[in-house]
């Protein structure tokens, strides 16, 4: 059954960076592309680029964001790749698990999640199962209220990855969302879907993102697919050892050039920050794939100190 929902064809070995569209790239995101273009060009795989962008648009956003990845020498192979586009796609994936009778439609908020009782050691947010086992009846009446969210049956509890960085790690598996309530497609669902149909089996990404990867992996294993290779990358932090976020000052690349701070300046100090380079030296993309190393990557957070 799994088969039925792999991809038409498999592309060349691939990793990827995918941004939202949703505002400016801050130094940390860039530092997490440059990780992901190098990655992936030293296991000799092709790099891509894809927009997540079925939530939470702003307007040229996309055009500021390529345009900082293009200004620190990021380069990439092939058509860039808009989720926007794809929307057929994600639905013959869910219509098929539908099918299949591997989902079920739930009508609960995300307050009534919350509130609900969950199962022992279950980790707070975990789907506790109230529509799961609805009868016809009650799924027409709820239907009558509330549009319904398509989740999938998880057949686990716990899923096991592998990543370059954290070795196996194995997180919980819940009966996550694939389609929001308003038909959205769920981003576990895109991103599992479009890595598959480009050929990405390499997935670099900030390590906030590690608990994401079994559901993820999960759900390319239920849909036929490989799993791909992880590697969840440190954090880059603010001076207050906080996720760094555009609200810490001169973080993204227009800030900073009204501070003096030009593109080569701003790659020379993600260089620094990764050990590939010394304080104050002009480097190149292609001077960091010759120096790169993953077993050599720092394992703390980045503090960044933005002016």
């Amino acid at each position: 059954m799994a088969n039925d929902f792999a991809p038409a064809s498999r592309s060349a070995p691939a990793g990827r960076f995918a941004p939202s569209p949703s505002g400016d790239l801050h130094i940390g995101n860039l530092r997490t592309a440059v990780l992901a273009f190098l990655f992936a060009r030293s296991s000799n795989r092709r790099f891509l680029m894809r927009i997540e962008d079925l939530d939470r648009v702003r307007p040229g956003a996309q055009e500021r964001q390529l345009a900082d990845l293009a200004s620190i020498g990021l380069t990439w192979d092939g058509p860039l790749l808009q989720q926007s586009d794809r929307s057929d796609a994600y639905s013959s994936v869910i219509g098929g698990l539908v099918a299949e009778g591997d989902t079920f439609e739930c009508f609960c908020t995300r307050r009534e999640i919350l509130d609900a009782p969950t199962a022992p050691h279950a980790p707070q947010g975990a789907y506790p199962g109230t529509c799961r086992d609805l009868t016809t009846e009650e799924r027409d009446e709820r239907r009558r209220t509330r549009p319904a969210a398509i989740r999938l049956r998880s057949e686990v509890t716990t899923f096991t990855v592998t990543d370059i960085l954290h070795s196996e790690f194995t997180g919980d598996v819940d009966d996550f969302v694939l389609q929001r309530n308003d038909g959205t497609p769920a981003y576990n669902l895109a991103v599992v879907v479009d890595d598959a149909a480009s050929g990405v089996d390499q997935v670099v990404r900030g390590e906030d993102l590690l608990t994401s990867a079994p559901r993820q992996a999960y759900l390319a294993t239920r849909l036929g697919y490989s799993p791909p290779e992880y590697a969840h990358v440190p954090m880059v932090l603010n001076a207050d050892h906080k996720r760094l976020a555009k609200r810490d000052g001169a973080v993204t690349v227009a800030d900073l050039a009204e501070r003096g701070v030009d593109a080569p300046s701003i790659l020379s100090m993600i260089a620094v920050s990764l050990g590939l380079a010394e304080a104050g030296e002009k480097v190149t993309m292609d001077d960091l794939g010759e120096r790169f190393s993953p077993s050599a990557l720092p394992r703390d957070p980045w503090i960044f100190e933005a002016g």
